[in-house]
């Protein structure tokens, strides 16, 4: 996986800020190869659609994937008969890597693309790419699997369509209802940030893409379509359900070792609702407690397999003893990814070291229950030996978790946090003494609004207006400025 450097943490949700006339607030790519029948169609609809719509300027930019037909010179003959459009070409296959190459290097505040046989109903547009443009969302796709989306296409299709969403819910826990439809939007200033981290060039680019940043605390905005199968799809099946397989491997094993920095992601603390404080609730404990009760309970149920078959060739001291040895390893390693959030390999020796101690208070505690029941009976049930077992572990569990949440995964944050609070001056309101990250350029975030400096008579004319400095709110395009039938 890439760990390439980045521009670092991103600012704070804000509505985009109004740019200059000729800027374009959207930016509509569309992957084409081999596409000579059907982009002309599919562009001149799509720019009518935007045109009679879309309030703000737009730009569609077609990203011709080393086509070997005419399809770069229907893209250029469009390009030069609708201002609106503009040709890109790359010399090689790939839609993840026509869509990298084309964001990378737009202007447009906010970056989307379709599919060039238009399957998805374009009134969909614009709930989709609104969310972004107020500042509500990171990211924003188009979902065929929810409830009141309307969806035309064959039983192979829709079968492996919910088949490749259940093993990304399972590997990679994702909770976004559909990686692959070709409907989807993203700030550019989260562009910037997200793309030097996926690696994919193809297919699988839009999967590693939610995932990362869904991992990361990003917002993703879904958008229920209607969406029309297109029989003549050029898209192998089989090959490319067997790349994404292989992609989400890759991206599980990577986040499995912590080697992506998806801290660069990160909104400043403050942004996010659950950053703040409430009284008497310590942070997190309620998620905390719910994972732990989970794990718990799985743990119990693979310890009680293990000491039924450690039982068979050993006795009941040394089968719960191993038994509690093998689960309290798998206990501590679930709790530390899952309840804890604990990533990378840092500090996993030391937690395992932490989590054999509480194994230790564990076995104390369950092999002084077995004894008693020993002292008590000389022969008893096998029943028996397991209802004791659990009463035991049972009393375990509770000490288990404020031990794990006290000792061995105390939740550093707060006390980053807290430190950086105490930091500022005494004098200094309330709200103004949370912790803020300060964005680590010297250069103002291209959508950030800053407050314009005094201009003296005689130098406006040398001042060029930026994304940066503008303070009015974007000012709609009548459709009428944009008329489809006057090309030229």
């Amino acid at each position: 996986m890439r760990t390439d450097s980045s521009p670092g943490t991103l600012p704070a949700r804000e509505h985009l800020p109004a740019g200059d006339a000729g800027t374009p607030v959207l930016d509509v790519v569309i992957p084409v190869y081999n596409e000579e029948k059907d982009l002309r169609p599919c562009v001149l609809r799509l720019h009518e659609h935007l045109g009679r719509t879309f309030p703000y300027a737009f730009r569609i930019t077609i990203a011709d994937n080393a086509s070997t037909d005419t399809t770069p010179l229907v893209a250029r003959r469009l390009a030069a008969d609708i201002p609106e459009v503009r040709s890109f070409r790359l010399e090689q296959k790939g839609r993840g890597r026509a869509l990298r190459s084309v964001w990378s290097t737009s202007d447009a505040p906010v970056l989307a693309y379709m599919d060039v046989d238009l399957s998805t109903d374009l009134n969909a547009l614009l709930p989709l790419v609104a969310p972004l443009i107020s500042g509500h969302s990171d990211l924003a796709i188009g979902s065929r699997l929810s409830r009141s989306s309307r969806v035309v296409r064959g039983t192979k299709r829709e079968f492996i369509s919910r088949a490749y969403n259940l093993v990304l819910r399972g590997s990679l826990q994702a909770r976004f209802s559909d990686a692959q439809c070709g409907f989807k939007a993203i700030r550019r200033d989260v562009a910037q940030v997200l793309l030097p981290l996926v690696e994919d060039t193809g297919w699988f680019f839009d999967t590693e893409m939610l995932v990362l940043a869904e991992r990361a605390g990003l917002r993703i905005h879904e958008v229920p379509v209607d969406w029309v199968d297109d029989p003549d799809s050029t898209v192998h099946i089989v090959r490319t359900a067997t790349d994404d397989l292989r992609g989400v491997w890759r991206v599980g094993r990577a986040l499995a070792g912590g080697s992506l920095p998806l801290d660069r992601l990160a909104r400043p603390f403050g942004d996010d609702p659950r950053d703040r404080d409430l009284e008497d609730v310590p942070k997190g404990l309620a998620r905390q407690f719910v994972g732990f009760c989970v794990v718990g309970g799985l743990s119990t149920l693979f310890y009680l397999l293990l000491y039924s078959g450690f039982r068979v060739f050993s006795g009941s001291q040394a089968a719960n003893a191993l038994a509690l040895l093998v689960s309290a390893v798998a206990n501590t390693a679930a709790n530390r990814r899952l309840t804890f959030r604990v990533r990378g390999r840092g500090g996993a020796v030391r937690h395992q070291a932490q989590g054999l101690v509480v194994f230790g208070i564990g076995l104390a505690l369950t092999s002084g229950s077995l004894a008693a029941l020993d002292a008590a009976t000389s022969d008893p049930a096998h029943s028996t030996e397991l209802a004791v077992l659990i009463a035991a572990n049972l009393a375990a569990t509770v000490l288990r978790f404020l031990l794990f949440r006290a000792w061995v995964f105390p939740d550093r944050q707060e006390e980053r946090h807290s430190a950086a609070v105490a930091s500022h001056t005494p004098s200094a309101p309330a709200h103004a003494r949370r912790s803020r990250p300060q964005h680590p350029h010297p250069h103002p975030h291209p959508y950030r609004q800053q407050t314009p400096a005094p201009v003296r008579a005689g130098d406006a004319a040398d001042r060029t207006r930026t994304w940066g400095d503008a303070t009015v709110r974007l000012q709609p395009v009548r459709p009428t400025d944009t008329d489809p039938r006057n090309f030229r």
